[in-house]
């Protein structure tokens, strides 16, 4: 297989055969024409095409593809698709794929298979590989070791420049990348790091010692996989060494595999703002009714017992709350909530990039502050007007008079300052205790910044309207 970060070929849309025309050339059996069509198609496009085809059709045309193509394609299906086609690969079919793919991918395969197909997937795997990839699935959950690769270029210190060119040859088929590659002792302890410009542009009879860089940043098996993943992205690295307790060289983490990390906790994080239990890898479209309401139902269910504060503290001052005011409280609840919704994701989208630690707490709620008060006034001098002028004077509502309106405009001005606040200190607290920041974002924000804007509502009112 190539390297996976390199793009051969562009196409467009339009050069895409039509899967309608492909299902008549496999009908027909001119297979050699379906050849000539997808040959050249990169392996995204053609794993789509699959999905545009009848079921019936998918192992025949994966049958037709060269190993290495059909390899990569494999790569890019979803896990149902995948399953499927294993279910119909004889054992020396799917050997053969096996062993075109790269561990890490096929431990990605393995964790989202069911048992029975697992233990097909290693039964036909290489003896080798096998070992490797139990190892693997023996590290912790979100861990570097879980998504690093053990397919790496490898050199020793004593080797030189033309040593390590001629290594290059022999091994580069078999290897996830060349560009970067690593120097050990021969107890496999990292020493450093050369490159392939490194080795083209030194003389061939020079150490490998002499132009290696020795300043090594490296990664632990037991590393946050986000955290590695920030680090490349910090850093700029095509790939990031991974080394065990006694700093042996173990694997690396490739940029490919750190951006789906990325792309996994984004996504985890936004299932959490929207209040879903978990994120899903399956499209919207194929996920089961039932595996969408067990995903909402425990958020919605915790959110709708969460409210009985705000229902008592509003049942408190019932008999003495004017009518009118009782009008203004969907706005002052929800821009409350907007605003603590705000400040929550900024702080937690912060936290992730690891631009904020728990230390910073005092200099963000100092910063939220000042930018709630900002907030505050400019909504509550347009509050006030909205309503004296449309509240009171367009709508005509006769009780609408000017110590309403002060009361309105000073209790949603007072709610912004205190949500800001709030939606800026509950994700670092979250952090500091071990909590997923995201699960303090605009579900919990909300409901309880719409608690505290009640309270602040009535107490306003109390003082300045005598209740």
């Amino acid at each position: 297989m190539e390297e996976k970060n390199i793009n051969t070929v562009l196409f467009d849309e339009e050069e895409i055969i039509a899967s309608e025309r492909l299902a008549d050339l496999l009908s027909q059996k001119k297979y050699q024409e379906v050849k000539q069509h997808v040959e050249d198609l990169p392996a995204p496009d053609l794993a789509e095409l699959f999905y545009e085809l009848d079921e019936k059709y998918h192992s025949l045309l994966f049958r037709l593809l060269s190993k290495e193509l059909a390899a990569e394609t494999f790569v890019e299906m979803d896990s149902d698709l995948q399953e499927n086609l294993i279910i119909k690969f004889t054992d020396r079919e799917l050997s053969e794929i096996l062993d075109e793919l790269y561990i890490d991918d096929t431990v990605d395969i393995i964790e989202e298979m069911p048992a029975n197909v697992v233990k097909r997937i290693l039964k036909n795997s290489a003896s080798d590989d096998r070992a490797v990839i139990n190892k693997i699935l023996r590290y912790p959950k979100d861990s570097a070791g879980t998504v690093m690769t053990t397919e790496y270029v490898r050199f020793t210190g004593d080797m030189t420049v033309a040593d390590a060119l001629l290594h290059i040859r022999r091994v580069a088929i078999d290897k996830e990348t060349i560009y970067t590659c690593y120097v050990t002792g021969k107890d496999k302890r990292l020493l450093g790091i050369v490159t392939a410009k490194d080795l083209l542009i030194s003389d061939p009879e020079t150490a490998l010692s002499d132009i290696m860089d020795d300043n090594v940043i490296a990664v632990h098996t037991h590393d946050d996989k986000e955290e590695v993943a920030m680090k490349l992205d910090k850093y700029g690295f095509l790939a990031i060494p991974v080394v065990d307790s006694e700093s042996r060289l173990v694997g690396i983490v490739t940029v490919d595999d750190a951006l789906g990390v990325i792309i996994e906790e984004s996504e985890e994080d936004f299932a959490k703002m929207a209040a879903i239990t978990s994120a899903s890898d399956t499209p919207y479209l194929k996920t089961n009714v039932f595996d969408i309401w067990k995903s909402r139902i425990p958020w919605l269910l915790i959110l709708m017992l969460s409210s009985t504060l705000s229902s008592a503290i509003l049942g408190s001052f019932e008999a003495a709350l004017p009518a009118v005011l009782v009008l203004f409280i969907p706005m002052i609840m929800g821009t409350g909530g907007n605003s603590g919704g705000q400040s929550s994701v900024t702080v937690t989208r912060s936290i992730s990039l690891a631009e904020l630690e728990f230390s910073d707490l005092f200099r963000v709620i100092w910063k939220e502050l000042r930018v709630g008060v900002l907030c505050a006034l400019t909504v509550g001098v347009a509050t006030f007007a909205k309503v004296m002028l449309i509240d009171g004077l367009l709508l005509g509502n006769a009780a609408v008079t000017l110590p309403v309106a002060l009361t309105v405009a000073l209790s949603l001005t007072l709610t912004i300052i205190l949500a800001k606040v709030i939606g800026a200190s509950l994700p670092l607290l979250a952090k500091k205790v071990g909590l997923d920041p995201a699960v303090m974002a605009s579900p919990l924000i909300t409901t309880l910044v719409d608690a505290i804007s009640l309270i602040v509502y009535l107490l306003v009112a109390q003082n300045v309207l005598n209740l």
